[in-house]
C-alpha cells in the first residue's frame, strides 16, 4: 500500500484524471452508468478469480473510474454542480465496494469462505469450500444485477436533477 499511493500521487500530479476525463470525451455512448458498470463487471470477475487487489479506491476509483464517470456526464449534461459531481463520486465508490464484497466469495481460498468453513466446522456441519463458493454465485449475479438497476436509476436521477437544477436558473 505504501508503495501504491506515492505512485497514485505522481500519476494525477502528472494529470491523470484529465487524461481520464478526456478519453470519455472521445466516447460517444459513454454515460455515467455504463463507465461504473463497466467497472463494476470487471472488479466482480477479477475478485472472483482472486485478484482482490487490482481494484480498489486509492488504486482505480479515485484516480480514474470517478473522473471518467464525471467525464461522461459532463459530456451529456455540461458543468455539473458539486452536488452531483459528489454524488457521481459516492456510486463510484459503492461499485467497487459492492463488486469486491460479492465477488470475492466466489474465489475458494478467500478469508470470508475460509472463516465461514471454520465456522462451520465448529458446529458440524462440514462443508466443502468449494460448495460455499458455488453458492456464492447466485448471490453475486443477483449484486450485478440490482446494481446495475441502481446505477441505470442513476443517469434518470442526473439528468432529471440537472434539468430541475437548469429550470430553476
Amino acid at each position: 500500500m505504501w508503495l501504491v499511493l506515492p505512485v497514485i500521487g505522481l500519476l494525477e500530479h502528472a494529470g491523470l484524471k484529465e487524461r481520464a476525463r478526456s478519453l470519455v470525451a472521445g466516447l460517444r455512448g459513454a454515460s455515467t452508468s455504463r463507465i461504473l458498470l463497466a467497472y463494476f463487471a470487471v472488479r466482480q470477475i477479477t475478485a472472483a478469480l482472486g485478484l482482490t487487489s487490482l481494484g480498489g479506491h486509492p488504486q482505480m476509483v479515485r484516480p480514474l473510474i470517478a473522473p471518467m464517470a464525471e467525464g461522461a456526464a459532463e459530456n451529456r449534461y455540461g458543468a455539473l454542480p458539486d452536488k452531483v459531481r459528489n454524488r457521481i463520486r459516492a456510486h463510484s465508490a459503492a461499485v467497487d465496494n459492492v463488486a469486491l464484497f460479492f465477488g470475492e466469495d466466489i474465489f475458494i481460498a478467500i478469508g470470508s469462505i475460509l472463516l465461514i468453513k471454520g465456522f462451520l466446522d465448529q458446529n458440524g456441519i462440514h462443508v466443502e469450500p468449494t460448495d460455499l463458493a458455488v453458492w456464492a454465485i447466485p448471490t453475486a449475479i443477483c449484486a450485478f444485477v440490482i446494481h446495475c438497476t441502481r446505477l441505470f436509476l442513476l443517469d434518470r436521477s442526473l439528468a432529471a436533477e440537472l434539468e430541475r437544477e437548469k429550470a430553476e436558473e
